[in-house]
């Protein structure tokens, strides 16, 4: 009789531990889904640049991606025409709700309001960024941005 005792108390703990591991693995799971869903709507405000090269007419661009390259790389977000600039020279980032400039160990510097910078920098609206013979003037949207599923769901 010991022994069918013994069966019995064997397969509740096996069922109890099966149990605790599928509720444990259930809770993860929806924890990434809200994680995911907290990720996926993360929005990434708008900011405009105003690419100014000697005599040239300036050219504005708009981006909504929350890092932006600037060198003379085809491959840059912003390939800059200008021999004074290194092939990946600085690059705009956005992180802790505002957007930063960093220095890519550039050659000749990249400047920020006519100071070198050594370290990333906060952006604000304004600001004139030169890097080589060339400027960006940087223009923050004050529009709330929109994230991609809102985007979706509007068409």
């Amino acid at each position: 009789m010991s022994g069918i005792i013994v069966l019995a108390l064997r397969l509740i703990l096996a069922i109890a531990l099966y149990g605790f591991l599928g509720w444990a693995l259930l809770i993860l799971w929806q924890e990434i889904r809200r994680q995911g869903g907290t990720l996926a709507g993360r929005r990434v405000p708008n900011i405009n640049l105003t690419i100014r090269h000697g005599q040239a007419p300036p050219i504005a661009k708009n981006f909504t991606q929350p890092s932006i390259t600037l060198g003379r790389d085809p491959g840059c977000d912003i390939p800059l025409v200008d021999d004074t600039v290194s092939t990946r020279h600085a690059q705009l980032t956005y992180h802790h709700n505002q957007w930063w400039l960093e220095d890519l160990s550039s050659t000749n510097g990249t400047i920020l309001n006519q100071i070198i910078i050594t370290m990333p920098t906060v952006l604000t609206a304004g600001d004139e960024i030169r890097c080589g013979d060339t400027r960006l003037t940087v223009n923050l949207s004050t529009n709330t941005p929109v994230s991609p599923t809102q985007k979706l769901e509007k068409k």
